[in-house]
Parts: C-alpha cells; sequence; structure tokens
C-alpha cells in the first residue's frame, strides 16, 4: 500500500521523498517498537500473576473475582496482540484488540483524578501515555503491517 502523497504545502514537503522511500522499513520500525512493550509487559505479569492481579486489578478497586478473570485474560491478550504487531501478523486485529486493552489497562490503572501530589502528576502522565499508544495503534491499523510483515508474506502466497 505505497503512500506518495504530498504534505500540504511544498515548503512542508522536504521530507515526503523520504517518507515514501522509506515507508515500509518505518511501519516495520514502528511495529517492533509497538509490540515490545507489550510483549515485554506481559511476560512481567506471567512471571508473576497474582501479584499482578492484586498490585494492578483488585488494589485499584476491580472485585478479586473480576480481578482473577482479568488478570488470566490480559496478559495473554497482551502478550498475543504485541508478538502480532511486531510480526505483522493480523496486524488490524492486533491493532484493535492491544487499542482495548489499553483503554481497559488505563481505566483502572490511571485514574489521576482520584490522586493528588506526586501521584497526581505520575497518572497523569501515565494517562496521556496511553492516549497516545492508542494513537499508535489507530495508526497500526489503518496502515497495516507494510511489506515487510508476515501480513503481507501470507498475502503473496
Amino acid at each position: 500500500m505505497p503512500n506518495d502523497t504530498q504534505s500540504s504545502h511544498p515548503l512542508l514537503s522536504c521530507t515526503d521523498r523520504l517518507a515514501v522511500g522509506w515507508q515500509d522499513f518505518l511501519i516495520l520500525f514502528g511495529r517492533i517498537l509497538l509490540g515490545w512493550i507489550f510483549m515485554q509487559s506481559a511476560w512481567r505479569k506471567f512471571g508473576d500473576m497474582p501479584a499482578f492481579i492484586k498490585s494492578s486489578l483488585t488494589d485499584r478497586g476491580v472485585p478479586v473475582a473480576y480481578g482473577d478473570l482479568l488478570g488470566y485474560i490480559a496478559a495473554p491478550a497482551e502478550f498475543i496482540g504485541g508478538v502480532c504487531i511486531l510480526l505483522g501478523l493480523a496486524t488490524r486485529y492486533a491493532a484493535i484488540l492491544t487499542f482495548v486493552f489499553i483503554i481497559i489497562a488505563t481505566l483502572i490503572g490511571h485514574r489521576y483524578w482520584d490522586f493528588t501530589g506526586a501521584q497526581y502528576r505520575a497518572q497523569h502522565t501515565q494517562f496521556w501515555k496511553n492516549v497516545s499508544m492508542m494513537g499508535g495503534q489507530v495508526l497500526l491499523f489503518v496502515t497495516a503491517g507494510g511489506r515487510f510483515s508476515l501480513d503481507a508474506l501470507l498475502r503473496r502466497k
């Protein structure tokens, strides 16, 4: 899916050739960056699932019964979504999965409006960091995996 669209004005088009020429590599690079954070985060959860459930879910107000369920759904979803994004496999579905994951994780874990002082600032930063990651998932949904992806490889066969 080549994109040779020019910028809005000729004075702002200096990077167009770079973006078009390196598009497939840049999509791959972006997928690696986006996928890695989910994979490594999920891997930590797998390492001590009870601690993750307690500190990230039940200690933050999720009822214990739902905390266990969410914990055992969230970690695999996060890991599988990250791997799929990194490899470019079912990329659009993985972008949707991780987008939904980010929404739920953000609303459970980064409710900055419940805090004051330093905790408020830290949670506010984490909340908006997650919103920006959601933007990355939207862009990934639009671009798909690019030429250097398993999606592209499977499409050719």
